[in-house]
Parts: C-alpha cells; sequence; structure tokens
C-alpha cells in the first residue's frame, strides 16, 4: 500500500479556498470559504474529513458535531467539515438526511482533491479523504490531528476534550478534563 505524510502538529496548516455548503436554503446553498473562516476572526479551528457523502458511518459523526457545535463556539472555535465529494452532492445529501438538513456548520468540498492531497490524508487506492480530524489554532499552526481508518467513527468528546487541553497552554495529564488541576512543574 502507498503511504503518504500526513501534515502533523506543528505544521503550518495549508492555504485553502473551497466551495462549501452553508445552507439548504434556496439561493444562499453555497459560499466560498478559506483560512479567513477563523484566521481573520482570532479563533480556532476543527476541521474533520469523512470519506464519502451517502454513506453509513459518516453521517452520524456530521449529526455528532453538530450537536456540538455550540460547545466549539464557547471555546472560540469554528467547525468545518470536509471531503472530496462537490457541494452539488454535499447539498443533496443534506437535503435528503434527516440528520444533516440543519447543520451548523460549512460543508467544504474539495471537488479537486487539492487539499486533501496537499494535507496527506488522500487514499491512494480510493482517492477519498481519510477519517481526520485537525485542530488548527488561530496562528493557523496544526496543534492535533487524529487519522482514523475509514471504517472507524471518531470520538467527538475527545476531540473538545483536546481542545480544552490545548487552550490551557499547560500541561494536562492522562485523561485530563476541563475544570480539573493541570500540573504545575
Amino acid at each position: 500500500m502507498e503511504t503518504t505524510r500526513v501534515i502533523s502538529v506543528g505544521s503550518k496548516f495549508p492555504q485553502f479556498n473551497k466551495q462549501a455548503v452553508v445552507s439548504t436554503e434556496q439561493g444562499k446553498e453555497f459560499e466560498m470559504i478559506n483560512n479567513d473562516i477563523h484566521l481573520a476572526k482570532g479563533k480556532w479551528m476543527v476541521q474533520f474529513w469523512w470519506p464519502k457523502d451517502f454513506t453509513f458511518v459518516c453521517p452520524t459523526e456530521i449529526a455528532e458535531f453538530n450537536k456540538h457545535v455550540q460547545d466549539f463556539s464557547d471555546r472560540d472555535t469554528v467547525l468545518v467539515g470536509a471531503s472530496t465529494d462537490t457541494e452539488f452532492v454535499h447539498l443533496a445529501w443534506r437535503k435528503n438526511h434527516e440528520d444533516l438538513k440543519n447543520l451548523k456548520f460549512p460543508m467544504l468540498a474539495d471537488t479537486s482533491k487539492s487539499l486533501a492531497e496537499e494535507l496527506g490524508i488522500l487514499d491512494a487506492n480510493e482517492k477519498i479523504a481519510y477519517r481526520t480530524t485537525y485542530i488548527v489554532d488561530p496562528q493557523g499552526m496544526v496543534r492535533w490531528v487524529s487519522v482514523y481508518d475509514l471504517n472507524v467513527g471518531r470520538n467527538v468528546n475527545e476531540v473538545i476534550r483536546v481542545l480544552d487541553a490545548l487552550q490551557t497552554d499547560e500541561l494536562c495529564p492522562c485523561n485530563w478534563k476541563k475544570g480539573e488541576e493541570t500540573i504545575h512543574a
């Protein structure tokens, strides 16, 4: 199997400018989004990727992220979902899947696969994105990345826990949760 090098912790998150689905309201469905979605606002960004629209594991994750939109917002964090499907496929999926109709974050369409390729998360055989999550700080630096097998869904609560830990800017022990003591070395 051919392997790629995943953009990891300490790397600058690549520049992007992509079409995204932001609504199901006619005439307001699409918007171009780029790094300014968080950089210009001095916010963190969680960008999570799924392999394909109209599948089975992906909507469970997307719906779970949507349930936690306010948790991310409370942490000055912008949430962006992404896959290599087109914006038209994203829109059709949102309109046809009950759990996706009222998403409160953009669904980025990396139809050229250029961003997924630059991130190093494009499956060599199928040319679809791995199930990957990035936490990017307000300066555009990758602070956390997780990559899952195509068949396994991620844990949104763990993404929030890690975001909380990173935002303390302190040493956090194993299984640390917001409100618990950090390590004072």
